[in-house]
C-alpha cells in the first residue's frame, strides 16, 4: 500500500478528533482564559512600575490594590491552565484508545494472507509503539498549540496598543523562527518514518527470538542473532540520532531569533525613553517594562510551537504507520443475503477448486473431492503438497480463486463465516493456550459449559489425570502458550476443547503429533469414539494413524494422485503404497 502523505494523515487525525468536539472547545475557552491571565499579568506588573513616580513619592495604596489583583489573576490563570492540561489529557487518551481499538478490530477482519506476509513483531509495534510516539506528539500539540496561538495574536494586539513601532519590529523579525522550523521539519518527517520502521524491525526479531530460543540455543546462533541484533540496534540508533540532530536544531534557532527581538524591543524601547521627542508615541519605564514581558511571551510560543512541531513530525509518521494498518483492505466480507449454516450433516464436497496464495505459482487447480456425512476423510503426502491449504479452503480461512466448496449443498462463501466454523472443531499441530485457568482454555468454545460436562470432555481427551495433578486443578492458572506444560500437555487441552464442543465436522492437523505413543493410543480411541458420525478430515504424516479412514487422498504439487481406502491404495502399488512402505519398510 502506497505510504499516506502528512495532509492526508492530518485529515485523519481531525476526523478521529470530531466526537471531542465539546471537549475541544472548552479546552479552547480555558486557554482563552490562560493566555489573558498572562496577558494582563504584565500590564498590571507595569502600572505597579509606573507608581513609583521618583524617590519619597510613591502611591502605595495604588500597588497594594495593583498587587491584590494580580495575585487573583495569576491564581485564575493557574487553575484554568491546571483544567484546560486534565482536559487535554483526556482528549488525547481517549482519541489514543479509540485508534488502539480500531486497529485492533481491524486486524480481527484482515485476511490471513496479511498476517501471513506480515513479521508479527511490525504489527504489535504500531500498535503499541507507534500508537504511544503519537499520543505524546498529540498531548503536547493540544497542550501548547492552542495557548501559544493565542499567546502570538494577543501580545502582538497589546504591543501594538502600547508602541505600534516596537510592536511591528517584534512581528517582523519573530516570525524567522517559524520559517527555521519550517524548514528543518519538512526534512525530518521521512527520517521520523525510517525510524518508526526500524523500530518495527527490532520489536519483530526481539519477539521472534523469544519465541525461538530453544531452537537458537539447540543450533548455537547466539552469536549470529546477536550481531544481526546489533546490526539492526545500531541502524536504529543511526536513524533515531540522525531525525534528533536535525529535529533539535529548531529549537537554539529559535531562540537565536527571539534573542534577537528581545534585544531589538530592549533598544528600541530604551532610545524611545531617552528621545521622547523623537518617535510620535506615548511611552513609559512601566510600559518598557511590560513591552520586554510581552516580547519574551510573543517569541515563547514560536520556540513551543517549533518544539510541538517536531514532535508532530514524530506523531504524524507513527499516525501514518497506524492508518496504513488500518487501510488495509479486510477480508471479503459476508454476502449481505449469507444465511446461518444451521442442522449439518456434514456432506462436504470440493468442486472444480482452483486456488494459490501467488499468482504465479500454482498450487490447487480444478480440485474435486466428495465426503459423505460421517465418514473419515485422510489426507496424507510429502511436505509443501497443499494439505494444510485444503484445511484453510474448508475453514474459509481462505477463498478458491475458482470453484466452489460446498457443505450439505450449499456453498461455503454463500453461508456466514461463523456459522460455517461454528460447525468445524479443528486441533492444529501448533497449539495456541491462552492466559488463563485451565477451565478458561477448555471452555473457549463452549462458555456455558458446566463443571460436569468439562470433567467429562477431559476424561474423554484423557487429560483430566494430568489436569488433577496441577496445583489447582481447573483452576490453575496458566501462562501465555501455556506456561510451563509440556508440549504434550498444550494439545491434550486443546483437544479436550473439541471434546466438549461435540460439532458435526472435525478437522485433525497432526493433531497427535505431540504426544507419546501411549496417549496417542488412548486419544485414537477417543477420536474414533468423537468422530463417530461426524464428518472428518485428518491430516497426517504418520500413515498407521489413518488407516481406518473411510477415504484416503493422496495430495501432490496440490493435486489428488490417488484416492482410496488403505488397503485399495497399498493394493495399487502407487504413491500411497511408496510412502507407507518408506515409514514401515523392514
Amino acid at each position: 500500500m502506497a505510504q499516506l502523505s502528512k495532509k492526508n494523515v492530518y485529515k485523519r487525525i481531525l476526523r478521529q478528533l470530531r466526537p471531542y468536539r465539546a471537549w475541544i472547545a472548552i479546552t479552547i475557552i480555558l486557554a482563552l482564559v490562560t493566555v489573558a491571565g498572562n496577558l494582563w499579568a504584565p500590564i498590571i506588573f507595569g502600572d505597579i512600575i509606573d507608581l513609583i513616580i521618583s524617590a519619597g513619592n510613591v502611591d502605595f495604596g495604588g500597588m497594594t490594590y495593583k498587587f491584590i489583583l494580580l495575585g487573583v489573576v495569576i491564581a485564575a490563570t493557574c487553575v484554568a491552565q491546571w483544567l484546560m492540561n486534565i482536559i487535554n489529557n483526556r482528549i488525547t487518551y481517549e482519541v489514543v484508545r479509540d485508534i488502539r481499538a480500531e486497529a485492533f478490530a481491524h486486524l480481527q477482519v484482515l485476511p490471513l494472507n496479511y498476517i501471513d506476509s506480515h513479521s508479527y513483531g511490525d504489527i504489535v509495534s504500531r500498535n503499541i509503539a507507534d500508537v504511544d510516539q503519537f499520543a505524546d506528539g498529540l498531548l503536547m500539540g493540544f497542550t501548547q498549540l492552542f495557548t501559544g496561538v493565542l499567546t502570538i495574536v494577543g501580545t502582538l494586539v497589546l504591543m501594538l496598543t502600547l508602541n505600534w513601532i516596537i510592536a511591528l519590529i517584534v512581528f517582523f523579525i519573530t516570525p524567522l523562527s517559524l520559517f527555521v522550523a519550517r524548514f528543518i521539519a519538512t526534512r525530518t518527517y521521512s527520517m521520523f518514518i525510517a525510524t518508526s520502521r526500524i523500530r518495527g524491525d527490532q520489536t519483530a526479531f526481539v519477539e521472534e527470538m523469544i519465541d525461538n530460543l530453544k531452537v537458537v540455543e539447540a543450533f548455537n546462533r547466539e552469536e549470529a542473532n546477536q550481531a544481526e541484533f546489533d546490526r539492526i540496534n545500531e541502524d536504529l540508533t543511526k536513524a533515531s540520532l540522525k531525525s534528533i540532530f536535525y529535529s533539535s536544531l529548531t529549537n537554539p534557532c529559535t531562540r537565536f531569533v527571539n534573542s534577537v527581538v528581545y534585544a531589538a524591543v530592549a533598544l528600541s524601547g530604551a532610545l524611545t525613553l531617552i528621545f521622547p521627542s523623537v518617535l510620535p508615541v506615548t511611552f513609559s519605564v512601566g510600559k518598557l517594562t511590560t513591552l520586554l514581558s510581552y516580547s519574551n511571551q510573543y517569541t515563547k510560543p514560536f520556540n513551543e510551537i517549533s518544539g510541538v512541531v517536531t514532535e508532530l513530525q514524530n506523531a504524524v509518521a507513527c499516525a501514518a504507520r497506524i492508518y496504513e494498518l488500518i487501510d488495509e483492505p479486510a477480508q471479503i466480507p459476508d454476502a449481505p443475503d449469507a444465511a446461518e449454516l444451521a442442522n449439518v450433516r456434514g456432506d462436504v464436497a470440493f468442486e472444480d477448486v482452483t486456488f494459490s496464495y501467488d499468482p504465479e505459482k500454482p498450487l490447487i487447480k480444478n480440485l474435486n473431492i466428495s465426503a459423505k456425512a460421517g465418514q473419515r476423510v485422510a489426507i496424507v503426502g510429502p511436505t509443501g503438497c497443499g494439505k494444510t491449504t485444503l484445511i484453510n479452503l474448508l475453514m474459509r480461512f481462505y477463498d478458491p480463486q475458482d470453484g466452489k466448496i460446498t457443505v450439505d449443498g450449499q456453498d461455503a462463501q454463500s453461508v456466514t463465516r461463523k456459522s460455517l466454523r461454528r460447525n468445524y472443531g479443528m486441533v492444529l499441530q501448533d497449539t495456541w493456550l491462552k492466559s488463563g485457568t485451565v477451565r478458561d482454555n477448555i471452555t473457549i468454545g463452549a462458555p456455558q459449559a458446566t463443571d460436569e460436562e468439562v470433567i467429562q470432555a477431559a476424561k474423554a481427551a484423557h487429560s483430566h489425570n494430568f489436569i488433577m495433578q496441577l496445583e489447582n486443578g481447573y483452576d490453575t492458572v496458566i501462562g501465555e502458550d501455556g506456561g510451563n506444560l509440556s508440549q504434550g500437555q498444550k494439545q491434550l487441552l486443546c483437544i479436550t476443547r473439541i471434546m466438549l464442543c461435540l460439532p458435526p465436522m472435525l478437522i485433525l492437523d497432526e493433531a497427535t503429533s505431540s504426544i507419546d505413543t501411549r496417549t496417542e493410543m488412548q486419544i485414537q480411541n477417543a477420536f474414533a469414539k468423537l468422530m463417530k458420525g461426524r464428518t472428518s478430515f485428518i491430516v497426517a504424516h504418520r500413515l498407521s494413524t489413518i488407516k481406518e479412514a473411510d477415504i484416503i487422498l493422496v495430495m501432490k504439487n496440490g493435486n489428488i494422485i490417488e484416492q482410496g481406502t488403505h488397503d485399495e491404495l497399498i493394493a495399487r502399488g502407487g504413491f500411497y503404497y511408496q510412502l507407507y512402505n518408506s515409514q514401515f519398510a523392514k
